[in-house]
């Protein structure tokens, strides 16, 4: 039998691989909980071990494994398997390539969704002001960086402050929580609302319905979109993925 999942995150084979193994557990080990398959412990991309240190979040990734490629087709791809992916991240990308990680978010600031506003005095920006500024001001009370806000798409920079304070930010962050930032920023388009989803009671919907809400307000005009709400839904899923990953790691 090959080696569990060597190649299959990087989702070589179109089509995906074809279940292996018949059961997934977890084992605790000297540094943590280890997912195993067939008794075997499954290894990432790189070859690190698929092991964490809350048994919640092992529990959690074993049983993903034990859903995944149970359809007809008995196959699976990447996608079936979130939190691997996010765990892959934390274990291996970002222990490797850290900085390169957090450079790669801060860049997101400068192109924040938050950031860019309708046509002054139009009621899409009145909209905008009263959902986002709220979220802007809760990130300045948290972290002390007042992101600059303009009306168009022509690009700003954030001051060389508030980009030392983000960095300083993303600096300090633990591994775990680069790694959910990894998915939840690209995924909503802002590095405002990847941090404010560390904030507590903050919870997907909210930092969904922020993201989506130029499209939301077109669609309460014109009417719904089905290919809009099921990308939001998607979005939904995504997120709210990210934010269990990261309650079942502080778990324990």
């Amino acid at each position: 039998m090959s080696e569990p999942t060597r190649d299959m995150l990087a989702g070589r084979q179109p089509a995906g691989r074809k279940r292996f193994w018949k059961e997934a557990d977890v084992v605790q080990e000297a540094e943590g909980f280890a997912v195993r398959l067939d008794g075997r412990t499954v290894r990432l991309p790189a070859g690190t071990a698929l092991s964490v240190p809350s048994r919640a979040l092992a529990e959690a990734l074993a049983a993903e494994w034990r859903a995944a490629g149970l359809g007809e087709s008995g196959r699976f791809v990447p996608a079936d398997l979130p939190l691997t992916g996010i765990a892959g991240s934390m274990l291996e990308r970002i222990p490797q390539a850290r900085d390169g990680v957090i450079q790669s978010l801060l860049a997101y600031a400068n192109s924040d969704l938050l950031c860019y506003r309708d046509a002054a005095g139009s009621a899409l920006a009145r909209q905008q002001a009263e959902v986002w500024d709220p979220l802007l001001q809760q990130l300045e009370a948290a972290h002390g960086c007042r992101l600059t806000v303009t009306s168009g798409v022509m690009p700003i920079c954030q001051t060389d402050d508030v980009l030392r304070r983000l960095y300083h930010v993303l600096g300090t962050s633990a591994q775990e929580e680069l790694a959910v930032l990894g998915v939840v920023v690209p995924a909503l388009g802002s590095l405002a609302l990847g941090l404010l989803m560390f904030e507590a009671g903050m919870e997907a919907q909210i930092l969904v319905h922020a993201a989506t809400l130029d499209e939301q307000i077109q669609m309460a005009t014109w009417g719904v979109d089905t290919e809009v709400t099921d990308r939001i839904a998607a979005l939904q899923d995504e997120v709210g993925c990210a934010m269990r990953f990261l309650a079942l790691y502080r778990q324990g």
